[in-house]
């Protein structure tokens, strides 16, 4: 059942992509709403199973690994100011307005706050893929939208941890925090001396695709670190997409893990994402959703172009920038988990919250097309040049 299961998912995705270009919208798009049409909501075909779940993982990080692989690392350098500026003001107005909404709802003070973390959180593996489409990965938006995750994600957990250890969770503050300085640590210095050295030792065995190997392996042990260390498994991913990217082996190793990635590995993760939908039930609480939902787009979108507003960039490219931070993607779907394990969360709320991550991911890819059409670059870049 399993290999029907994967063969009708490639295929659906495949078409359905198709379909979304054909119609002026990003494949991801018809390739997320396939997934709902697959899965329990609609005809019930494809179960999100452990397996599928598993593999879909894989797919993640494999894209986020090739985001990190095709990124311009001198732009990455030039965006650190603008990076930063999206990334806090990503999080303080969701913060605010979440924590707000919160008490208008009838929350706690620390239910409020962590229904603001949770919207404050932003997963931009939908927008990578957009962002590769529309060919803006390695632009300057796209290298501050990367570094802006980055920050998002770090900033995001450490808040986290902090409200956690005023509600009884079993969470050192302290180990948090170091945690994640020994991560950065120690990944900077790894992408530095011992990656290039790994690359041409594995470069130089006489056995097939062993460069090739030696990428999966250094991105798949960078993504288990991020992950053991408290930061996701995609940013892991990422960096040692970047630091890579950096040695003689990316072309041959970009070239290779796209074939990979793209015909397999890929597709099952963004078609999962809708088979994970669930709307059971949604219709008692369909105002809640909205109105959340509505919530959720906008501070993204307001505070993310804030934030590339205040460091210079032109209100069209800002508000394109804010657009590719809305999707809350996996990220959010684990803060949540952990607001219904440590009660934060009621079972409801946490239904209705999973609509509404799922909401903000499929209206992503089309408000990135939108934002980041040609007939607005165009205006944009002659302003950015004489803003030079």
């Amino acid at each position: 059942m399993l290999i029907l299961q994967l063969a009708v998912i490639l295929i659906a995705s495949k078409v359905a992509g198709d379909i979304s270009v054909r119609l002026g919208q990003p494949s991801v798009l018809g390739k997320l709403l396939v997934g709902i049409v697959l899965g329990p909501s609609v005809l019930g075909f494809v179960t999100h199973t452990e397996i599928i779940s598993e593999l879909s993982q894989i797919g993640v990080i494999l894209l986020m690994f090739i985001a990190g692989l095709e990124t311009d690392v001198h732009e990455f350098k030039r965006t650190g100011k603008a990076s930063t500026s999206v990334g806090v003001m990503g999080i303080v107005v969701p913060l605010a307005l979440g924590y707000g909404a919160g008490l208008a709802m009838g929350l706690s003070s620390i239910e409020s706050v962590f229904l603001g973390l949770l919207l404050s959180a932003t997963s931009v593996s939908i927008s990578v893929q957009t962002l590769k489409e529309l060919g803006k990965l390695s632009s300057k938006e796209g290298s501050t939208i990367m570094g802006a995750a980055v920050i998002d994600d770090v900033l995001v957990i450490l808040a986290l941890a902090f409200l956690m250890s005023f509600t009884g969770g079993d969470i050192n503050l302290g180990m948090v925090i170091l945690k994640k300085i020994a991560f950065f640590a120690i990944i900077i210095l790894v992408s530095w001396k011992v990656v290039p050295w790994a690359l041409s030792k594995f470069a130089a065995l006489k056995v097939t695709q062993s460069v090739m190997s030696a990428g999966l392996i250094i991105c798949f042990l960078f993504a288990y670190f991020a992950e053991y260390t408290g930061v996701a498994a995609i940013i892991g991913a990422y960096i040692a997409g970047v630091a890579i990217g950096l040695t003689n082996f990316r072309d041959e190793i970009t070239h290779k893990v796209e074939t990979i990635g793209y015909s397999l590995f890929v597709p099952i993760f963004f078609t999962s994402v809708g088979i994970t939908a669930q709307f059971d039930g949604i219709g008692e609480n369909l105002w809640l959703i909205v109105s959340l939902s509505i919530l959720a787009i906008a501070s993204k979108l307001f505070g993310g172009a804030v934030g590339a507003k205040l460091t210079g960039f032109p209100w069209r490219n800002s508000i394109a920038i804010g657009s590719a931070m809305v999707s809350r993607g996996e990220v959010a779907l684990i803060i949540a988990a952990i607001g219904l394990e440590n009660q934060l969360l009621t079972q409801d709320m946490f239904a209705v919250l999973i609509v509404v991550v799922l909401v903000t991911t499929v209206v992503t890819p089309p408000m990135m097309k939108f934002f980041f059409s040609e007939k607005g670059s165009r205006h944009d870049s002659l302003a950015l040049k004489k803003n030079a």
